[in-house]
């Protein structure tokens, strides 16, 4: 498959940087797009050594307007350029500046502009960008339509002079806003030099009427129409200054009013000097308050495990008091394991009230609970180590509960019966995952098992009263629709094959 960075991966010539910069160039040119109404093309050469063939030159990307019908349907990653377009790229290739078609072309019947710029680093040219416009689809540009082309305009004509994308964004507002990053199409507002609101998009005064904006914005000063909607008491966000000058790139969340706004800002340049800015809004009032409800959710959810795990524990205790009290050492080893089994459910709710979610790192969880049950189950005198091969990943409370009372069920047994006469051991757990469905292998180096032991292991030698046995052909049977097998070890000892069915695993 090519795709953008295998291509520039490949290309001779390339360092960190030119990579770094194009990068930065894809992850922002969106703007430009739905700004311009138009597609873009990012054509790279074969070699930085070997640029002279402009019909050897690759397409590395494109983006499509997400405003407008886009005028390449095809994916043309990895193609070369269209032979109309040469001309154009060798211009701009060897210009080291901006170039335009000095006519429309005509293509499937669509009458295209076309303008190339040079992506520059270090004083030479590493990269192009096309903007393709379908000029059938402009008609009659009112307000909106000349505001937002004027912007993306000098934004594609920032790429040339190296101020587009953005060295230095200050973006202190990331993390859980990153997804509610505004778009064009969200609304936007342009600022001129002084930081007076030149243009404001309709979908953008909505946005700022919910925090109590009225009247028109236009001629007024956007920093003064944001900051005196704040209540003075509250904490403003850091960045939230330079979004609503406009004098950085930068990205904040306003909160003002029971609203909240997602701004950006983008600051216009033209020969290095600042003409203004774009500032892009989204109101995001609902998706906040849908945010809200589920962190709530997700508190209440970790405080029941927690809870969970605290009377899990108070039982466990409650059955070591009565352990130690008996004076049958029958009814002290089932004790004893009652108690072990309470432990293991009560170890996998703490992994999950430590989560905003009801999924669990079992490679961290099980490793914690094999661990104790070799501990508790080997004597003093006697050494096991436990290795792992594979990973079981993340896993949801429906799976990871009863996973982990099968394998320390049968830790237990490894150790108790595998080891009862050997003074050192090891136990090897090997895992395949592969969506659902999951195999596992547990192999020890012990005494091995009955030769007489039938295929479903009934007879088998078990913890206990052969509770565990039971419990672990349940879970695995039942809960998972799985099979398991015990034979006898590749170097002696046992070997245990599982297959099984995750029923809640993404």
């Amino acid at each position: 498959m090519t795709d953008f960075n295998s291509l520039i991966s490949q290309t001779p010539g390339y360092d960190a940087e030119d990579k770094n910069r194009l990068h930065s160039l894809i992850a922002d040119w969106q703007i430009i797009a739905d700004l311009t109404f138009s597609d873009l093309l990012l054509v790279i050469p074969p070699s930085m050594d070997d640029a002279g063939d402009m019909s050897r030159f690759i397409i590395a990307n494109q983006c499509r307007p997400s405003t407008v019908i886009t005028r390449i349907a095809e994916d043309w990653v990895g193609k070369n350029p269209e032979p109309d377009l040469l001309p154009l790229l060798s211009h701009t290739w060897n210009s080291n500046n901006l170039s335009r078609m000095d006519h429309y072309r005509v293509v499937d019947g669509v009458s295209v502009c076309d303008v190339a710029t040079p992506v520059i680093r270090n004083g030479r040219v590493i990269a192009m960008v096309v903007r393709e416009t379908n000029m059938d689809t402009r008609g009659d540009n009112g307000r909106y339509e000349m505001s937002s082309i004027g912007v993306g305009k000098q934004l594609f004509y920032m790429i040339t002079d190296g101020g587009f994308p953005y060295q230095n964004r200050l973006s202190l507002a990331r993390g859980k806003y990153r997804r509610h990053d505004p778009r064009v199409a969200d609304g936007f507002v342009v600022l001129d030099a002084e930081g007076i609101v030149r243009y404001a998009a309709p979908n953008a005064i909505s946005s700022f009427r919910r925090i109590g904006v009225s009247g028109d914005m236009v001629g007024q000063s956007f920093s003064k129409i944001v900051t005196d909607r704040i209540d003075q008491q509250s904490r403003l966000p850091e960045a939230l200054p330079m979004v609503v000058t406009g004098k950085a790139a930068a990205a904040a969340v306003l909160e003002a009013n029971s609203a909240v706004i997602s701004m950006r800002s983008l600051p216009l340049e033209s020969e290095g000097r600042p003409t203004g800015a774009l500032v892009l809004c989204r109101d995001i009032t609902e998706l906040r308050w849908r945010e809200r409800q589920l962190e709530t959710k997700d508190a209440t959810i970790s405080e029941v495990h927690h809870r969970v795990k605290n009377n899990l524990q108070a039982v466990s205790s409650l059955l070591r008091l009565q352990a130690r009290r008996t004076k049958s050492e029958e009814v002290r080893k089932e004790l004893e394991e009652a108690q072990r089994r309470i432990e293991t459910i009560a170890v996998v709710h703490e992994g999950l009230s430590q989560t905003a979610d009801e999924i669990v790192d079992f490679d961290v969880v099980i490793s914690k609970l094999l661990r104790m049950s070799v501990d508790l189950a080997s004597r003093q005198d006697q050494h096991i180590d436990i290795s792992y091969v594979g990973k079981f990943g993340m896993m949801p409370a429906q799976d990871a509960t009863p996973l982990s009372l099968i394998l320390t069920e049968l830790m237990t047994n490894c150790v108790e019966h595998g080891f009862e006469n050997l003074e050192t051991g090891n136990i090897q757990i090997s895992v395949g995952r592969a969506g659902n469905d999951l195999n596992i292998v547990i192999e020890d180096n012990g005494e091995g098992i009955d030769a007489e032991a039938d295929a479903d292991m009934m007879s088998a030698k078990s913890s206990g009263s052969g509770l565990g046995t039971q419990i672990v052909n349940t879970f695995v049977k039942n809960d998972f629709n799985g099979s398991i097998r015990w034979a006898p070890g590749r170097n002696g000892g046992t070997r245990i094959e599982m297959t099984m069915s995750l029923r809640a695993a993404e």
